[in-house]
């Protein structure tokens, strides 16, 4: 799938989509529902219901796919199809079952899957992929990356490959957005990772769901990058704080001083997120996503996503600490910084 099919016209359908929605029940998946329903178009969501409920209005159907037999018994024909899996067989079971019945394939793939990661300005089309999962290969995170391509190679011939970035905005529990937002607005001094002018990308979970049912109404097929153009990180937070309606107090602390205080980049325990190492991967934040911009990507900016992020919030959705650091490790670090610059 080298470069990207134009659709004809603006809308390849004249009438309402049919779409299935291979998920639908959580963050990504629900807000392409919701993106569907609001243009019109008859949605059914099919998964096995354990992980949340689909959107006011949806149609369900639960399934198991561990076994593909259970997607036969959905009714009719589809339109186009959308899939979020991360696990090979799951891809190619519904591919065999419903290749007859689908007339267009989106899937919803990520930017872990290039090989290369330290070269900035690169684009979906001619970068390199890491080697896909083979038949043995372990449904692990660990190989998250090498069976995301798998899934790719399962897709038929014009489907939509989108390498999503970061996902961020309401909803989304990975607090690698939301930190930046309960922590903006805490006030006081905040530890900035690195430098102001890092690059960093990310996409608003409602932006990109715009966007891959727009690929599913107009047959849009290749492989592109479903994130934003890069932006600093001094715009990043300073929007951020800008949505919230704060002032921003940041203390920039360099990230060899951070990995000497055992502060971990992107996630984790004692992490600060939209932060990774350079020049390792100066290349994961800087790709070149002119062509997801003129197929039609449109990128809303960070303080509105901010604003509506901040009243999810408000509602107490439980968002564990996937991402983050702790009042007093913020305060310790910072201490420390300021106590070598005195030193």
């Amino acid at each position: 799938m080298r470069g990207w099919t134009r659709p004809p016209h603006p809308r390849h359908y004249d009438r309402g989509v049919r779409l299935l929605i291979l998920g639908g029940t959580v963050f990504l998946g629900r807000a392409v529902a919701r993106a569907a329903r609001e243009a019109g178009h008859d949605v059914l969501c099919a998964a096995r219901g354990e992980s949340g409920a689909v959107p006011d209005g949806i149609e369900f159907k639960r399934i198991d796919r561990d076994d593909p037999t259970t997607l036969s018994a959905l009714d009719g024909e589809f339109d186009a199809v959308v899939d979020v899996s991360r696990i090979p067989r799951h891809v190619r079971g519904a591919v065999e079952v419903l290749r007859d019945r689908a007339g267009h394939w989106v899937f919803v793939s990520s930017c872990s899957v290039y090989a290369d990661q330290s070269t900035p300005g690169q684009r979906a089309t001619t970068a390199p992929l890491v080697e896909a999962a083979g038949p043995d290969t372990a449904e692990t995170m660990e190989n998250y990356a090498a069976n995301k391509v798998a899934c790719e190679r399962a897709m038929p011939r014009g489907s939509f490959l989108c390498r999503a970035g970061l996902i961020v905005g309401p909803e989304d529990v990975s607090n690698r957005f939301s930190y930046w937002v309960s922590r903006l607005e805490r006030g006081g001094e905040v530890l900035a990772p690195g430098a102001p002018h890092d690059a960093v990308q990310w996409v608003d979970g409602r932006d990109l769901a715009r966007w891959l049912v727009l690929a599913a109404e107009t047959r849009l097929g290749g492989a592109f990058d479903g994130i934003s153009t890069p932006a600093t990180r001094l715009d990043l937070l300073h929007g951020i704080a800008s949505g919230i309606g704060v002032e921003p107090n940041l203390t920039w602390v360099d990230q060899d001083f951070l990995a000497a205080q055992g502060v971990e980049p992107w996630m984790g325990e004692r992490s600060l997120p939209m932060w990774l190492p350079l020049p390792e991967y100066a290349g994961f934040m800087t790709r070149d996503t002119m062509p997801s911009l003129e197929a039609g990507l449109s990128i809303r900016p960070p303080a509105d996503t901010a604003r509506d992020t901040l009243e999810w919030l408000a509602t107490g959705p439980d968002v564990k600490m996937r991402a983050g650091i702790t009042p007093s490790d913020e305060t310790a670090v910072l201490a420390a910084w300021h106590n070598r610059s005195r030193t």
